[in-house]
């Protein structure tokens, strides 16, 4: 008996639906904590990724330059990153009124409460807190990769040569048949993109 050879169905990538900036404005609204703000702006006013957002450590934050140092990037590529005011202005907020004065570690982001109060955040307390401000925000979807791509299609300001892009966002991506350059849409004046 031979056996029957199925053709393959290629099934279309789609791209990531990024937001707009009115459903970006409602997901930050819905946030509960600044903790939970200066972590979702981190990935949608610097295109962090969260691996690096729960990475971050206090030596990797440069508040008079308003920038962050990343160092648990993936791939381990390290690089430094330009943060809007707005970051700045909730992780402040975070550190001044919410995070444990008794937490041993020096990662920025910890849990606030329960029996892993002042212990590093993990990647699944995030997706939850993420979810629950979808659902409040009345979002279809929202995740850590989807901030990071609205970044960087939205919120950068005009055209990025492609070796810029790499080296902001640590990703290779595909050359550009328009001249090696990046075209992202104009989303917020440059004093809150960080530059």
């Amino acid at each position: 008996m031979r056996s029957r050879m199925e053709p393959l169905v290629r099934v279309p990538r789609t791209l990531l639906r990024v937001f707009s900036p009115e459903e970006a404005d409602r997901l930050v609204a819905a946030l509960r904590t600044h903790r939970d703000r200066a972590m979702v702006l981190g990935m949608l006013l610097a295109g962090l990724r969260r691996c690096e957002v729960l990475g971050l450590r206090f030596c990797d934050v440069q508040v008079a330059d308003r920038r962050l140092v990343v160092v648990a990037g993936k791939g381990g590529h390290h690089r430094v990153v330009s943060a809007a005011n707005r970051f700045f202005e909730a992780l402040g907020a975070y550190l001044h009124g919410e995070r444990s004065d008794t937490a041993d570690t020096d990662q920025v982001f910890v849990v606030l409460k329960g029996p892993r109060r002042g212990m590093p955040l993990s990647a699944e307390g995030l997706d939850e807190i993420l979810d629950g401000a979808r659902r409040r925000a009345g979002l279809e979807q929202a995740t850590c990769h989807q901030l990071r791509h609205t970044c960087l299609t939205r919120l950068r300001p005009g055209w990025y040569a492609v070796a810029s892009v790499k080296w902001l966002t640590a990703i290779e991506l595909i050359d550009r048949p328009f001249g090696g350059h990046f075209q992202v849409d104009r989303y917020l004046p440059c004093s809150e993109c960080g530059r």
